[in-house]
């Protein structure tokens, strides 16, 4: 097998791709279903704010328990039950469905409980990688990793999209369905080799995950890059408002919508793996946060579905770009006995950027509107590129991505 395909060697690996896959696939679903059946319901941008916020809050409030889960009971087990409780998640919204309540506040309540299961589970999934491949593989493993949520980002909302016209019940019920399986697959894989943490739970070894953050200012900077970006330049949470009302394209182009920026991060991916980053990981990175933060802007103004979707595909391709090179960079500088505890801090700078960022989203829309929304965010995450390259020095100096070499730009 061919080294693009080093990390499929492992059987492990390939158990574990298959099941975060289908656990991207089946969010989603839920996610896209849950976003038009709201709006189409209440015509409510603020609502669509609410559902990124109830799913970061547990992530925010739940931090110091998340890490300390992964590092102290295995991720393997933590994965699976995050998996298991995000199934119950969904049959539950089928069955409110089912009975006619698909009422806001219920739906809300259950995408808390969602939101808990997935605070628990993204530290915990992003730190088994690297015990399931050699290291020499690691780069190859995050590349398809990647490539896994941005398939799913491809294929879910289309696939949810089509389910949810046929009828409600269909999407939430193959999500159900798909969730369990990802948790057959996880439990399946042999228990790996794991640096377990020794130290007791003291408030110190609690908070270590904050306490290494803080002090590799490399990797605050990588974090802080994508959480104030994304928080500023996030546009999913109006997707069904441009469908909708601006560009007028229906369900099914919502689902088109909501899969372009998965397109592009594919092209983008297959770019990255046929011609590596060899050198100058710094200035890319910084580079492919601005250039998300344009595309972000001429998608906010554009009023053509065809401008629309090339603007997506351009967003989803330059974050591929920024979040491999930060996804490698993040955990090669981590030393695998907090790798846990680090990722569930990375995961509140994500769910802070994603979630948090689509409740800015559509409060603000509902006060300016989605154009200006969505154009101003673009142009603030140039700004935050821009801002980066001088209070994270570090970051821009960063030349490459295997091990060796980054063990030697820490030694510098």
């Amino acid at each position: 097998m061919s080294n693009r395909f080093a990390a499929f060697r492992h059987s492990s690996y390939t158990r574990y791709f298959l099941s975060r896959f289908l656990t991207s696939f089946s969010a989603q679903i839920v996610s896209v279903s849950v976003a038009w059946q709201m709006y189409d319901e209440t015509r409510s941008a603020a609502l669509l704010g609410w559902i990124g916020l109830v799913q970061f809050l547990p992530a925010l409030l739940l931090v110091v328990v998340t890490g300390n889960a992964a590092d102290r009971l295995g991720r393997r087990l933590v994965m699976g039950c995050g998996a298991l409780v995000m199934m119950s998640c969904a049959a539950s919204i089928l069955l409110l469905v089912l009975n006619g309540r698909f009422e806001p506040v219920l739906v809300l309540a259950i995408l808390t409980l969602f939101g808990a299961a997935r605070a628990f589970y993204g530290p915990a999934a992003t730190s088994l990688a690297v015990n399931l491949v050699p290291r020499e593989d690691f780069p190859n493993a995050v590349g398809w990793i990647t490539s896994s949520w941005q398939m799913a980002t491809i294929a879910g909302p289309v696939v949810g999209s089509l389910l949810y016209g046929l009828a409600p019940e269909a999407s939430y019920g193959t999500a159900t369905c798909l969730f369990i399986a990802a948790a057959a697959l996880i439990f399946s894989i042999p228990k790996p080799n794991q640096i377990v943490s020794r130290e007791p739970p003291t408030l110190a070894s609690i908070l270590g995950g904050f306490r290494y953050v803080w002090k590799d200012k490399v990797v605050l900077g990588a974090i802080s890059l994508d959480l104030f970006a994304v928080l500023l330049g996030g546009a999913v949470a109006l997707m069904p408002i441009y469908a909708r009302d601006i560009l007028h394209v229906g369900e099914l182009g919502l689902g088109l919508l909501r899969a372009s920026p998965g397109i592009g991060a594919i092209i983008a991916i297959a770019l990255i793996t046929a011609f590596p980053i060899k050198d100058h990981a710094g200035w890319i990175l910084l580079a492919a946060v601005a250039m998300f933060g344009l595309a972000t802007a001429v998608f906010g103004g554009s009023t053509l579905a065809w401008v629309s979707i090339l603007a997506l595909m351009c967003v989803g391709g330059f974050d591929m770009i920024s979040v491999y090179v930060r996804e490698i960079i993040l955990q090669l500088w981590t030393p695998d006995e907090v790798r846990g505890r680090v990722n569930a801090v990375n995961s509140i700078f994500v769910g802070a950027s994603n979630e948090l960022g689509e409740t800015r989203a559509g409060f603000m829309a509902a006060v300016t509107g989605p154009v200006f929304t969505v154009v101003a965010g673009g142009v603030a995450a140039i700004g935050v590129a821009a801002a980066a390259i001088f209070i994270f020095p570090g970051l821009r100096r960063i030349r490459y991505l295997n091990e060796r070499d980054v063990a030697a730009e820490k030694a510098s």
